[in-house]
């Protein structure tokens, strides 16, 4: 019997098909592809890229993202989970470079990335000592926000800016909840592996119907240039400014709370048991040697990526191999020109929808965590109650602390690592002399294994 036991092979280990890795790993990567297209082309936008400049971020984004994947996904000698998951740029970190870059110039803002990747490993021995205070109630109420945040974002996705031309578009809103319709139908009807594939079949639906209403560009769809290879140092040698990287190392540890509650729910998906101690700080290796990667072919911090756990969740595939199947299949697309202007493509509304859904799917997750949590104890009950409190504030009513210090600005703005953190200290007011009689009862079995 221990010998059959033996030779079980976690989910997350689980080497599939080829066939299967290539629908699954396509899934991951069109529904996380419009985060590398935007912060790009909002970069070329806000600092006057030529075109040239522009693809040459686009294929280096897409590269950087890529071999961060597979680091997360494969592991190498404490660098990378070794759990399903995507890397992309963050959407703060890539704001944050552009404000460098108009503050300074484009070569310090490269710089800024470089220290900050830097940075990482200098705090995270520290931070490794703080991980306790990241139970089932903290984590939980984390994905709570984090969720809640995504879908806002891909709510603008679908209506764009208030002001812009094109706000509320009705044919946008018809985009978004064709592809919402579709997915829940391809779920509900269809079996096995197709049913598995339920989000991306609904993101081709309504990518199908956008071409029928006449919303995708295909006059952007040319063949040539085939190839484009990335540039190293794009911007030239990089500038070193401490004062001027203060707000990218600030959002270093802001990072570094939200691949926190990522690990530990990846971990939970896929039914992995964790050391949070020695498995959050290969996610936040992954994450310093991958961004310190980008900042010398000019991108901002390249981080792991929550959304993902989304798609695991909703698609039942724990396999890392399937994400590693996406990290080659990200390479792929960044040196093959013409597959990247296919996915840049893609409705914005479209993307949006299936966002919105796969978003509040990590939802149910935090929920799912708060619901192995007493929240009839009191302690616990305020704990949640006050970490959503601080939390949605700047979610809900963006600008609230516009009137700060840009630095406490961003960090007061963060409602997501904001919400955590005073989760953290909340649960460390009332537990940090508890025995584990208010833990729920993940937390309590750690306490016990320990």
């Amino acid at each position: 019997m221990s010998q059959v036991h033996k030779d079980v092979i976690p989910p997350v280990d689980e080497k599939l098909p080829l066939k299967t890795l290539l629908a699954f790993g396509l899934q991951h990567v069109l529904v996380m592809a419009a985060s590398p297209i935007a912060s790009v082309f909002l970069m070329a936008t806000a600092l006057d890229f030529s075109p040239e400049l522009t693809i040459n971020l686009l294929s280096a984004t897409f590269i950087v993202c890529g071999l961060g994947t597979l680091l997360q996904s494969v592991g190498w000698r404490g660098f990378g989970a070794r759990l399903p998951f995507i890397m992309l740029p963050g959407g703060a970190p890539i704001i944050l470079f552009i404000l460098v870059a108009q503050q300074t110039d484009v070569a310090t803002a490269s710089g800024a990335v470089i220290l900050t990747a830097l940075f990482y490993f200098l705090v995270l021995p520290l931070f490794r000592r703080l991980l306790r205070f990241f139970p089932s109630v903290v984590v939980g109420t984390m994905l709570l926000l984090v969720a809640i945040n995504l879908i806002k974002i891909s709510g603008f996705l679908v209506v764009g800016k208030a002001g812009s031309e094109g706000y509320a578009d009705p044919l946008n809103l018809l985009l978004a909840f064709a592809t919402i319709g579709f997915t829940v139908l391809f779920a509900r009807v269809l079996k096995g592996m197709l049913g598995q594939l339920a989000i991306l079949l609904g993101l081709l639906g309504g990518t199908l119907v956008a071409v029928l209403c006449g919303a995708v560009a295909l006059d952007g769809l040319t063949l040539f240039p085939l190839v484009s290879l990335p540039t190293l140092l794009p911007f030239g040698m990089p500038r070193f400014d401490l004062v001027a990287s203060l707000p990218l190392m600030i959002f270093c540890l802001i990072s570094m709370v939200e691949a926190t509650g990522q690990t530990l729910a990846i971990g939970e998906v896929v039914d992995k048991k964790l050391d949070p101690e020695v498995d959050v700080a290969k996610t936040i290796r992954g994450d310093a040697a991958v961004s310190l990667l980008g900042g010398l072919f000019g991108t901002s911090l390249i981080i792991t990526s929550g959304e993902n756990i989304g798609v695991v969740r909703a698609t039942g595939i724990r396999s890392r191999y399937v994400t590693l199947m996406s990290g080659l299949l990200l390479i792929l697309f960044a040196l093959l020109a013409p597959l990247a202007r296919v996915i840049h493509a893609v409705p914005e509304a479209v993307v949006g929808g299936t966002g919105m859904v796969v978003f509040a799917i990590v939802g149910t997750m935090g929920i799912d965590m708060l619901r192995r949590v007493d929240l009839r104890q009191h302690g616990n009950m305020y704990v949640v109650a006050v970490a959503l409190a601080v939390g949605l504030f700047p979610i809900l009513v963006p600008g609230a602390y516009s009137q700060f210090p840009s630095g406490l600005a961003s960090l007061l703005g963060n409602g997501v690592a904001m919400g955590a953190l005073t989760a953290a200290l909340m649960n460390a007011l009332f537990h940090c002399r508890s025995t584990g009689a208010d833990a729920g009862p993940a937390d309590k079995a750690r306490l016990q294994g320990r």
